[in-house]
């Protein structure tokens, strides 16, 4: 049986991002630019210190849509993201993700994806289709 949902049902969760987090994600990803890893490097960017891999915090997204709206079973189909602000180590980013259309023919849902810091400033947002069981 499907899930019920409908236009504007919402999820989100928050995280703080941690060096621990940064490391094993670069070493996953293999993702090694030294803007995320050496303070040294980072510090002589336009950001002044290191900031946390984009696609990690975007990976919120993921972990909402998986779990939580649509759930268990829900395949990502395509994702749009436009990276707003920066996010740096120790930074609380609240991601959200809304329902914004659902396909009458099949099982396919559009979200509306935000993540904003603590402060309420958008740090990247898209939007997300999703085949859902």
């Amino acid at each position: 049986m499907k899930k019920k949902m409908a236009v504007g049902d919402k999820a989100s969760l928050s995280k703080v991002f941690t060096e621990e987090d940064v490391i094993q994600y670069s070493e996953i990803s293999t993702d090694t630019n030294p803007i995320h890893l050496d303070e040294s490097y980072a510090s002589s960017t336009v950001f002044g210190k290191r900031i946390v891999h984009g696609m990690l915090v975007a990976s919120m997204f993921s972990a909402l849509i998986g779990v939580e709206l649509p759930g268990e079973g829900s395949i990502y189909l395509g994702q749009s993201l436009s990276f707003k602000a920066p996010v740096s180590i120790g930074d609380q980013v609240t991601a959200s993700v809304e329902i914004v259309g659902i396909r009458d023919d099949k099982p396919i849902v559009t979200l509306r994806t935000i993540c904003i810091n603590n402060e309420g400033q958008v740090l990247i947002e898209g939007e997300a289709v999703v085949k859902y069981m």
